[in-house]
């Protein structure tokens, strides 16, 4: 079976992956590879995209075994080092933080690779693998059965398959059908994307300033003179920002970092996203598991949006392969949410409860922000263990009883 040929009559797999977005494209090409038939079904990637994705070291590994790892490092600018600095004007703040891979014994966390590339690597591996199936073509209806999910498309044809991976967005078409319901949040919060060189190299170090409207986050791209930036303030603001001219735009940005960078030159392309959270209420049901954002939606905080991603596919894919009779039955589908409940639920739970404590006035909230980074800052242990379980889950704990092993053993 050839992966390059569309496909727009009826077609029946193993599973359907819903949705081209990165999270889509990554599950496609994992469960190609464990040996299912897929049917992916979206439109073309967006390469329009200004953004950019910090994938960690474990996501980058995953990706690797998909024969991806090469062409997305060779894209990649590597992030040695993490700074959180304090910048609101508040009466209560914390002093600079700095997390350094080589406190946990690694040469990076990461790496900051620009959405352009990342989509077009993945939807030219997608289009390459054996196995995939490409419907490009959107679903119109949903059709659950107890035995079966059917998708009426928009082209006219159907495809139904054991399982749904749905990574159909925020919005997810696939999550309503299935009668998940979420609770959602829209955000009193808006984030200007966009790209900048500036004067300085910026040694592979990223800096997440906190300010009282959201955080403003500067991402090493390739090069040493050239960094992304997602800065969230409140939507009029935002939309005010991108329509500044470049000169009087680069000012405000090398005010905002602390001219920490020397002089900075914004480059062509802003693009501004509202920002919302989205929490389902279960991650998997009737032939349909959720992944990426049709699981997860929450503010750009710590790079957790995508790495959270990739690791429902890792799940997903090792559940399914342990129920290759039925990969989308009552069993699989209650492995995969109580599997992914305890990570996402924590994860999000953390991000949400930061961003909530930058915008609150309210004095406990900004002292406990400040007592909780000043911590982080003194104490290293503390630092590495969030720093391990910021790259895999569970990895802290496994390091802290192995360094309470080993002194039980001396």
């Amino acid at each position: 079976m050839s992966g390059r040929q569309d496909v727009v009559a009826d077609r029946n797999a193993d599973i359907l992956v819903a949705g081209t977005g990165p999270v889509g494209l990554i599950a496609a090409l994992a469960l190609a590879r464990a040996g299912f038939s897929v049917s992916l079904v979206g439109p073309e990637p967006r390469l329009d995209d200004r953004r950019t994705t910090a994938l960690m070291k474990p996501s980058l590994a995953f990706l690797d075994g998909l024969g991806v790892g090469a062409e997305l490092a060779a894209a990649g600018a590597p992030l040695s080092a993490m700074r959180i600095v304090d910048a609101t004007r508040r009466l209560v703040r914390s002093r600079p933080v700095t997390f350094r891979a080589a406190e946990i014994g690694e040469d990076l966390f990461g790496l900051n690779i620009p959405n352009t590339r990342l989509n077009t690597v993945l939807s030219e591996a997608a289009a390459a693998q054996a196995g995939i199936a490409r419907l490009r073509t959107t679903v119109e209806r949903w059709e659950l059965t107890p035995g079966r999910a059917v998708a009426h498309l928009a082209d006219g044809g159907t495809a139904s398959a054991a399982l749904v991976a749905a990574a159909d967005g925020r919005a997810s078409p696939a999550r309503e059908a299935a009668g998940i319901a979420t609770r959602a949040n829209p955000l009193p919060q808006a984030a200007l994307v966009l790209n900048f060189a500036h004067e300085r190299d910026h040694e592979s170090v990223s800096t997440e300033f906190h300010t009282e409207t959201g955080p403003f986050t500067q991402v090493p791209l390739p090069g040493g003179r050239r960094s992304s930036l997602v800065w969230v303030v409140r939507p009029a603001e935002a939309e005010a920002l991108a329509a500044l001219p470049d000169e009087a735009l680069s000012r405000r940005v090398e005010e905002a970092m602390q001219s920490m960078l020397g002089k900075v030159t914004v480059e062509p392309g802003r693009q501004v996203y509202p920002l919302s959270t989205v929490s389902p209420s279960r991650f998997a049901a009737r032939r349909v598991a959720l992944l990426g954002e049709a699981a997860h939606v929450i503010p750009p905080i710590g790079a957790q949006g995508l790495n959270l991603g990739i690791r429902d596919v890792e799940e997903l894919t090792a559940i399914a392969g342990a129920h290759r009779d039925d990969p989308g039955g009552e069993a699989a589908l209650a492995d995969y949410d109580r599997r992914r409940r305890i990570d996402i639920v924590a994860r999000t739970g953390a991000v949400n409860l930061l961003n909530r404590s930058l915008l609150s006035g309210f004095l406990p909230a900004q002292l406990a922000r400040m007592a909780g980074l000043g911590a982080l800052g003194a104490f290293a242990p503390l630092r590495g263990f969030f720093m391990r379980e910021g790259l895999r889950p569970g990895s802290g704990l496994a390091a802290l009883s192995g360094g309470l092993r080993e002194k039980v053993g001396r």
